[in-house]
């Protein structure tokens, strides 16, 4: 198929985008348009459960987690949004559906409580139809994950284990969020020494952007050789699904949009 240039921008106040937006299947979020003018989404209930956004330093990580995210809760969904710099998701604050947790204090007792809540989804059986989907969204994963296991050694008691409670309900969640429509948009690259075995193949859509020759080789191995940056602009990622690659331009949604569209969706101007 040929490809064209990529758009400068998606914005989610293009009325024609917004639209396309909100007719997408629930349990689907759009990722953007690729060169090949497709739509790319996630399917978390496809072979998606989990996202792993990984780029450099302002590659746009952030508005990714915060636009998926929106979508998500648009259809009803709750989340859990880890932010430890506080200000990166301060839309999350001002919305019922959604817990924001900025220290690391917070964010600990959030996974722990989130261990707990696995446990009771599982218990049902399957039988969730009534249970709201749960999306877990950590910014800037590979800082707040070592700052969490520094944090339990403060307090551990000799009979206590080694591993952090919280890290290991954040890797529990990768493995079993699917039977528990729990479902983690990772914002970093896993690190086996504090994930354990929770590996980058739990992540059936991986979106890169500003990455390294080695990142790619680690995060998509399976999608041939690190194809050239040629777009630098801000919003322009590689998707990865399948083995295979799109170049993306990514919907721009801001804070004011999420929190207008989320808390008056009828408003044209969201």
């Amino acid at each position: 198929m040929k490809k064209t240039a990529l758009l400068t921008m998606l914005s989610f106040a293009d009325p024609d985008l917004r639209q396309q937006i909100e007719v997408m299947p629930e349990g689907t979020a759009l990722i953007g348009i690729s060169t090949t003018g497709q739509a790319i989404a996630v399917d978390l209930d496809g072979e998606s459960p989990h996202v792993l956004v990984c780029t450099a330093s302002g590659g746009g990580s952030t508005t990714m987690l915060r636009s998926l995210t929106a979508q998500f809760l648009h259809q009803g969904a709750h989340a859990l949004v880890l932010d430890t710099k506080r200000i990166s998701h301060l839309w999350a604050k001002a919305l019922p559906t959604v817990t924001h947790r900025g220290n690391i204090a917070g964010i600990h007792d959030a996974l722990v409580h989130l261990a707990t809540e696995l446990e009771r989804r599982l218990d049902l059986d399957g039988d969730l139809d009534t249970v709201p989907r749960l999306i877990v969204a950590i910014d800037e994963a590979n800082a707040t994950l070592p700052r969490l296991a520094r944090y339990w050694e403060t307090f551990r008691q000799k009979d206590d284990p080694k591993t952090s409670p919280a890290i290991a309900a954040l890797e529990q969640a990768l493995w079993v969020g699917r039977a528990a429509r729990v479902h983690v948009i990772f914002d970093g690259r896993p690190q086996a020494t504090v994930l354990k075995g929770a590996a980058r193949e739990l992540f059936a859509t991986v979106i890169l952007a500003r990455f390294t020759t080695d990142t790619w080789q680690v995060l998509a191995p399976d999608a041939g050789p690190a194809p050239k940056q040629r777009h630098p602009q801000q919003g322009h990622f590689h998707v990865i699904q399948h083995g295979e690659v799109d170049e993306t331009q990514a919907i721009r949604m801001t804070d004011a949009d999420v929190v207008t569209w989320l808390t008056d969706p009828d408003d044209p101007t969201a």
